[in-house]
């Protein structure tokens, strides 16, 4: 046996994500080089690892089980750096955070400054739908999630990091209906919702029935970017985050439609379960955040306010 670490890694990830493309986006490398460096460390066992389907890749019984080895293995590893960081006097460790897909456009700003000074602090953030984030929340598998609705599920605390305002948005040359009243155009409107579980849905769906508003649901994506996308191409309307859509009204791309009760108004906020004792590295960064938070509001989002 002669494989690296770095084949463990990738095995790993590819067991994880069920997939090669999913893998290699998230270790930031071309898919043949993910390809690569399975086959090499595949040669290496006499059983498979993984089998192709059609285009699809499943894990064996007993890669699954090599898997788990890996995980153990890099775990090991990490510790062994962390310890040595440590002896040095350096903060290190691993922190763990859990992400509402709209979020990726808020979370790394509050992040970059921490980790450039704590450069012994490993970053794991999961960007996925707020029914998954608050799923690795309650499974204790993270430090941290941002999320635009605090749950109500289980106690929590939490410290707001920015505002959120969620506008209804269409391409730059849509013409809107000429219609009498706010259920009147909504009516009129086709809609692209966000799929069930995320957090946009669950906003636009509450601001609709307070409203007691009947909408024409025309789409369901399952990705803020991919809702964007399919606005600017003028396939519908929707209610979207400020946060997400900014250069797209700065370029003239898109326009904010203004409506009687728009913009909600929510917060990102960063959340954990009350009792959950923090890790030295998850204590600096909310140390962090608490001294820094209106500096990075100021440089980075100073529209939001």
């Amino acid at each position: 046996m002669n494989y690296t670490l770095n084949q463990l890694h990738i095995f790993l990830k590819i067991a994880q994500t069920q997939s090669i493309t999913k893998a290699a986006e998230e270790l930031s490398l071309t898919q043949p080089a993910v390809s690569i460096q399975l086959k090499k460390f595949q040669d290496q066992f006499d059983i498979p690892l993984t089998e192709l389907i059609g285009r699809k890749i499943y894990i064996t019984d007993f890669g699954a089980e090599i898997a788990i080895a890996a995980e153990n293995i890099l775990n090991q590893v990490y510790a062994i750096n962390y310890k040595t960081l440590a002896y040095k006097g350096q903060l290190s460790g691993r922190l763990k955070i859990s992400v509402v897909s709209t979020g990726k456009y808020v979370m790394p700003y509050f992040l970059s400054g921490f980790l450039k000074h704590n450069p012994g602090v490993d970053l794991v953030m999961d960007v996925t739908n707020k029914t998954k984030v608050i799923e690795s929340l309650e499974k204790n598998e993270v430090d941290f999630s941002l999320v635009s609705i605090v749950p109500d599920a289980f106690p929590v605390h939490s410290i707001e990091l920015l505002p959120n305002k969620l506008y209804l948005v269409g391409a730059s040359d849509a013409v809107i209906p000429d219609a009498s009243g706010v259920k009147k155009l909504f009516e009129q409107l086709p809609f692209l919702f966000r799929e069930t579980g995320s957090g946009t849905r669950q906003t636009m769906e509450k601001y609709f029935e307070k409203h007691q508003l009947n909408v024409y649901k025309k789409m369901e994506l399952t990705s803020n970017e991919a809702v964007k996308q399919a606005v600017l191409a003028g396939l519908g309307y929707s209610i979207m985050p400020l946060i997400g859509i900014k250069n797209e009204l700065k370029n003239g791309d898109m326009k904010i439609i203004p409506v009687k009760g728009l913009p909600i108004k929510t917060a990102w906020q960063l959340i954990w379960p009350h009792g959950k004792k923090a890790s030295p590295a998850a204590a600096a960064f909310l140390e962090y955040i608490k001294v820094e938070k209106n500096n990075i509001i100021e440089k980075f989002f100073p529209q939001m306010e």
